[in-house]
């Protein structure tokens, strides 16, 4: 997961943006500067100077726990899906399954309640809701969400960036 690192005060404008989108930041502080009120669980700060060894230790405990308490995505009426600083447009009837997965993000949703929730009035093919799944999967993908099939379940969508702390981490 990508952590911003930015000097505080002198960068308090695009701090401020970081924070309405969620984005994870790491704060540098001047040695006489106060500490800011920290937000939330996605800020951290460290006074410099500070070693190349403190640095990454602060800004991999802020990317874990931007993991563990992973943002949500949002889904607006005219179908944009947004996470993170990232947006795609979905069809009317992606915007209607996402909606079920974002309402249930982390948690898995019964192909029973995205068919239900899609065409209120039955589905028109047997297989429209795997169709639509797969198109959806591949907008999700592009903002960092995975949508994983649970077998015999339904689906579940989650952070894909959870996947990648590991591995750039």
């Amino acid at each position: 997961m990508d952590v911003e690192v930015r000097r505080w005060p002198s960068e308090r404008l695009v701090v401020d943006d970081l924070r309405a989108r969620e984005v994870p930041r790491l704060l540098l502080l001047d040695d006489e500067e106060p500490p800011p009120e920290i937000y939330d669980c996605l800020e951290d700060w460290i006074r410099l100077p500070a070693s190349d060894a403190d640095l990454e230790a602060r800004r991999l405990a802020v990317a874990r726990r931007g993991v563990e308490h992973s943002v949500r995505p949002r889904l607006d009426e005219a179908g944009i899906l947004r996470f993170r600083d990232s947006w795609v447009s979905l069809s009317p009837v992606e915007r209607e399954l996402a909606s079920a997965l974002v309402d249930k993000f982390g948690a898995v949703v019964a192909r029973g309640v995205l068919t239900d929730r899609a065409w209120p009035d039955g589905a028109p093919t047997r297989n429209a809701l795997d169709v639509h799944m797969l198109r959806l999967r591949r907008r999700a993908a592009s903002v960092s969400l995975e949508i994983r099939t649970v077998r015999s379940r339904g689906y579940l969508m989650h952070a894909a960036a959870a996947m990648e702390m590991s591995a750039t981490g």
